[in-house]
């Protein structure tokens, strides 16, 4: 499904609105340019699961762990992996196993591992230059 998001409002109000039906062990992956909202699309996330605490970008820290909500919420910004294999040492597994939700940022990186099911959060900018604009398109991966 693709979906057109022509403010941050907009971006936020689409991820709640998703993670309002998010189950426990569902995983879902963002990719996108640096700068194009998927942090924006993780803070909507997270008031959707009603987490109460700020939600910032995990870039140093890679793993964010948020209990407030009515399910755990796993935010992982996986940009300073460079091997697939350091997600062993964050505890990747771990998080899969917990019975929350995983919102990985930066998924592509980390492909070979990321596990099926799962859903795919594609945010792309306007090329013609329309600074809110959001084109987002969303996929569930089954293979």
């Amino acid at each position: 499904m693709k979906f057109e998001s022509h403010s941050r409002e907009e971006t936020l109000k689409l991820a709640a609105d998703m993670a309002a039906k998010a189950k426990p062990g569902d995983v879902f992956t963002l990719t996108g340019d640096l700068g194009v909202g998927k942090t924006v699309f993780a803070k909507g996330f997270a008031k959707g699961l009603g987490v109460t605490e700020p939600v910032t970008s995990p870039t140093f820290t890679i793993v964010q762990e948020y209990k407030s909500g009515r399910l755990p919420f796993f935010h992982l910004d996986v940009y300073r992996i460079s091997d697939p294999d350091e997600m062993e040492e964050v505890g990747f597994d771990d998080y899969l196993e917990r019975g929350g939700v995983v919102l990985i940022e930066w998924a592509e990186l980390i492909e070979d591992i990321l596990p099926l099911p799962r859903t795919r959060v594609k945010i792309e900018k306007d090329s013609d230059g329309a600074d809110d604009y959001r084109l987002i398109t969303i996929e569930d991966v089954e293979q």
